[in-house]
Formats: structure tokens, C-alpha cells, sequence
């Protein structure tokens, strides 16, 4: 019987090597870093380069992990083997291993990789790839399944009132442009609730809104229609002729009735930021660490929903609070429900829901001296103005007042005072200023804001360099520790009765998914110095 040829001699050595002695070795002293490392495909400091300057750190070196194949299934007992050189056989990527990777193709891999910081580059990748698939199954709970949402919005597809069942008289919630319904609609035997949107002027941005994609943060339409409003709906602050009708007057008075556009979303909302700000004065007082770190959720979903339309080149309408809408999440896990409900805790999702396309054009300001201020910027205005409005909504939500026109009109030198009230609050007022600041230069991005937000909510907090001097080895170690204690807390979660991750588990995904120690060297020298 024909037998393969002998192993290369590269292999055959390292087969019958013992472990390796000398940097290999874990020092006492890089325990912490080495578990994080061996998590994740980032080498432990002492594999890696020596450290320079934050500003001429090249990237690491990552291993090569051949072409990207689907994988294979293993070979039987007794089939014949073909011997390829390692060179030449196809290996899956991090991405694609999984625990029940055959190890024949497990072994692919491994006889590419040359050392243990490839084995933890390998690991990284089945780390990173892990949160990945980890929230992209958060934001399907979250959201709902995009191929059902298409099926909805080809069954939506010419309907009118008369297919929809009013479930509530008067609107759940009316926004500064809109008021939305609560309807019924029957599908695959089931009734669903949706909520239809009635604007408050012909909504001209609809090709706009229906290009944007899907967003956590970006309201969706699936249908639309022009008809008659019914006779059963209530429009707040309309005249009388608008209310209910006896019944034997229904048809004549349907033909009084105005003819409007009605937009069907699947997200109801409850209520826009304004309703909760303005109910939430004495649970601020009572429990201020949990109101504001709440805050600091709700205003990362604005910077994230900003940025995704800024991708499209897209521009928010009115960004205010009277139009952001609050949107009620599934139910959060079993362990939170009873602290949540007895401090109206429970996070919400906030949906930008008015936008105009970005043309060269300039954005209304909202003050006469806003527009004498933004003649002199470099930036378009349209721009200009989210970061502004993030300024002003940190102050709406902490309830301090604070006018436009002072800011913008320099008539102080100092913005109103937030009072320290939890470990959040320097924090906010930190990003309140750099938002608002006089000096365009100096003034933060709405990315940076976003990561400013995310540090303030998951750390690194400045009590880590207290001790230790702030390096990008430091900030490095303590991405790779974190990463790997968020996905051992999933793991202890998924075996217990802590329920489904929510809303707040899927942003802390979308965080440690995605930082870098670069990123965070420069958010924190912002942020504390």
C-alpha cells in the first residue's frame, strides 16, 4: 500500500519538542495579562514588541490564517488521506471555528501557527467573532427577524384603515411632528400591534427614511397609505367636528373627515424624552446613580443613531426631546425585573424618527445667533448642529435649564453647573462642555461623544491609573480582561435564570466588540485630564 510522505522536518521537531523555555515562561507578575491574552488573539506584552510612543505604535503583527474556506467535514475511519504540504491545505478561519470544529481541520490550523502568541491571535479572533454573533442574535430579539419584517411590509403593501383594527381611541404618544396609534394586524393567524403614525404636516423625507437601513436607533416603516382619518380616532387639540360621532352619522361624517398620510411602524412608542424627563424630577433626587447612569444609555443611543445616519449622509430633522421616542424593550432578564419595576428602571429604546438629506444646503438654525455663529465654520452646519443639540440634551435630561441663545451668544463665560450627585455626573458635565465648547477646534465629535459615553458606562475608570501610570500596554491588558470577563458573564447568565440579554448587554457588546486601546488612550485623556 502506497504511504504518505515523511512529515516535513519543521513539524517533526516541533512535535517532539518540549515547551518552550524563556519568554514562553509565565512570570508571576503577567498571570492577569496572559489569561486575558489567552482569551483573545492580542499577545501578552512580553510576545509582543516593546512599547513606544501612543502616536507611533504600529499594529501588532497578526498570523496569516490562510484563504477564508467553509469547512469540511472530517474523514472516516479507514478512508484514504490525501497528504498535502501545510502550505497548501485549507485551514478555516477564527471566525469560522466553532467547539464541534472537526480536528482535522483544528489541526490545519494549528500546524500554520509558529508560537503561542499565534495560538492567542487564533483565540482573539474566536473571541471577537463570538460577540459579533452574540449581538447580531440580541439586536434579531431586539428588532425581530429581517426576513420577517420584509414579508410585513409586502403584506402592508396597499393597505388602508379598513385592514387595520383601532385598538386605542386616542393616540399612545404625539411627538413634535407626529401623533401615533395604537392598531391590530391579523398575520399567519396571529395579531400583531403596530403603530401608525400620523404626521402633523405632509411628510416630505419618506425616500429619505426608507434607504436608511436597519438601525436599533432609527425608526422603521413598513407600510403607508392616504385615507380618511376614521371617525373612532381622536386627534388631541382638534376641533370638536374631529371627535367621536353617533353612529348614524358615521358615513356623512367620514367624508368630513381630512384625507392624511399614515406611516405604519413596527415600534409602538410610550412616550417621546421629554414625557420621561419631566416625569422623572423625583426619581432623580431618590435613586440619582441609577437615573443617570440611564441618561448616559439614552444618550448613547442618540450619538449611535447620529452616526449611522451620517453614513448615509443624512441629517436628523429636530433633534429635541419632544422628538425621541422611547419604545419598550422585551422583558429584561428575570434577576432585574423586580429592582426595575420598583425604580421605573427599566431601559427603553430611544428612535430618532424625522430626517432630511444632506445636500450642500443650510440647515435651519434654530436662533439668529446660531446662524451668525455657524457663518464662520468650516464644518457644514447641518453637521454642526447634532453636536450642539447633544450639548443641550445631557442638560435637558439632568434637569438643569440652559438657553441656546446664552450658549451660542457668549454672553457667559461658564455653562450652567451640573451638580455631582452620582460617579456619572463629572462625567456628563465633562462631555456637556467639550460638546458646547466656544472654540469649534476644541470641540468633540459625535464619535467621540459616543466614546466618551461608552467609557463613563463601562469603564476604564480613572481609579485604574491611580497606581499605574496610563500606557497602551495598560489599556491593552484591560480591553483583553474585560472582553473575557464579559463573555464568561454571559456564559454563567445563559446556564442560570437570569433570562435573555436585553438592550444593555447588546450596547456593552457593541463596545467591547469594537474598542481599541488607541481609542481609549485618547477618550480617557479627554475625559480626566
Amino acid at each position: 500500500d502506497p504511504r504518505p510522505p515523511p512529515l516535513p522536518k519543521k513539524q517533526l521537531q516541533r512535535a517532539e519538542s518540549l515547551p518552550e523555555q524563556g519568554p514562553s515562561q509565565h512570570r508571576q507578575g503577567d498571570l492577569t495579562t496572559w489569561a486575558g491574552s489567552i482569551l483573545y488573539s492580542i499577545p501578552p506584552p512580553h510576545l509582543r514588541h516593546k512599547e513606544e510612543a501612543p502616536s507611533s505604535i504600529p499594529p501588532w503583527d497578526r498570523p496569516s490564517w490562510g484563504p477564508k474556506k467553509p469547512l469540511t467535514k472530517s474523514q472516516s475511519l479507514g478512508e484514504p488521506v490525501a497528504w498535502s504540504s501545510p502550505e497548501k491545505a485549507p485551514s478555516p478561519s477564527p471566525a469560522e471555528l466553532t467547539f464541534r470544529t472537526a480536528d482535522a481541520e483544528l489541526g490545519q490550523l494549528l500546524q500554520l501557527l509558529e508560537s503561542s502568541a499565534g495560538v492567542c491571535g487564533v483565540l482573539l479572533g474566536c473571541q471577537v467573532a463570538t460577540l459579533a454573533r452574540l449581538s447580531a442574535r440580541i439586536q434579531e430579539e431586539l428588532m425581530g427577524p429581517e426576513e420577517r419584517q420584509q414579508l410585513l411590509e409586502a403584506e402592508l403593501a396597499g393597505k388602508s384603515w379598513a385592514t387595520l383594527s383601532i385598538l386605542d381611541r386616542e393616540p399612545c404618544c404625539e411627538s413634535g411632528d407626529a401623533w401615533y396609534f395604537r392598531v391590530g394586524f391579523t398575520f399567519e393567524q396571529t395579531q400583531l400591534v403596530f403603530a401608525a403614525k400620523v404626521p402633523k404636516l405632509c411628510c416630505t423625507s419618506l425616500g429619505v427614511q426608507n434607504s436608511l437601513g436597519v438601525h436599533c436607533s432609527i425608526q422603521r416603516l413598513i407600510g403607508r397609505f392616504t385615507d380618511h382619518l376614521p371617525w373612532e380616532l381622536v386627534l388631541p387639540g382638534s376641533p370638536g367636528e374631529l371627535s367621536l360621532s353617533p353612529s348614524r352619522e358615521k358615513q356623512a361624517h367620514l367624508a368630513t373627515r381630512p384625507v392624511l398620510q399614515v406611516l405604519i411602524s413596527p415600534e409602538v412608542p410610550y412616550q417621546t424624552l421629554a414625557d420621561f424627563v419631566k416625569g422623572s424630577h423625583s426619581l432623580h433626587r431618590t435613586s440619582p446613580g441609577h437615573y443617570e447612569r440611564l441618561a448616559c444609555l439614552l444618550l448613547l443611543q442618540v450619538c449611535m443613531g447620529l452616526e449611522h445616519l451620517r453614513m448615509q449622509n443624512v441629517g436628523q430633522g429636530d433633534l429635541c426631546p419632544q422628538n425621541l421616542l422611547l419604545v419598550q424593550c422585551p422583558c429584561p432578564p428575570r434577576s432585574q425585573q423586580g429592582k426595575e419595576a420598583s425604580l421605573r428602571l427599566s431601559l427603553p429604546r430611544l428612535l430618532i424618527s424625522s430626517f432630511f438629506k444632506v445636500k450642500d444646503k443650510r440647515r435651519p438654525c434654530s436662533t439668529s445667533q446660531e446662524q451668525d455663529w455657524t457663518e464662520g465654520l468650516a464644518a457644514p452646519p447641518s453637521l454642526v448642529a447634532d453636536e450642539l443639540n447633544v450639548g443641550m440634551l445631557i442638560y435637558d435630561i439632568l434637569h438643569v435649564g440652559i438657553s441656546l441663545e446664552n450658549t451660542l451668544g457668549f454672553r457667559s463665560n461658564r455653562l450652567p453647573e451640573i451638580p455631582s450627585l452620582s460617579i456619572y455626573s463629572t462625567g456628563l458635565k465633562r462631555l456637556a462642555m467639550l460638546l458646547l465648547h466656544r472654540d469649534p477646534c476644541k470641540r468633540v465629535s459625535i464619535e467621540q461623544a459616543r466614546s466618551i459615553l461608552q467609557v463613563l458606562l463601562w469603564g476604564p475608570r480613572q481609579e485604574l491609573f491611580a497606581r499605574s501610570k496610563k500606557t497602551l500596554t495598560l489599556l491593552r491588558s484591560w480591553v483583553e480582561v474585560k472582553r473575557a470577563l464579559l463573555l464568561l458573564n454571559f456564559a454563567e447568565n445563559s446556564a442560570g435564570a437570569a433570562g435573555s440579554p436585553g438592550l444593555e448587554e447588546w450596547l456593552c457588546c457593541q463596545y467591547f466588540k469594537e474598542v481599541t486601546e488607541h481609542t481609549l488612550y485618547q477618550v480617557t485623556q479627554a475625559l480626566y485630564t
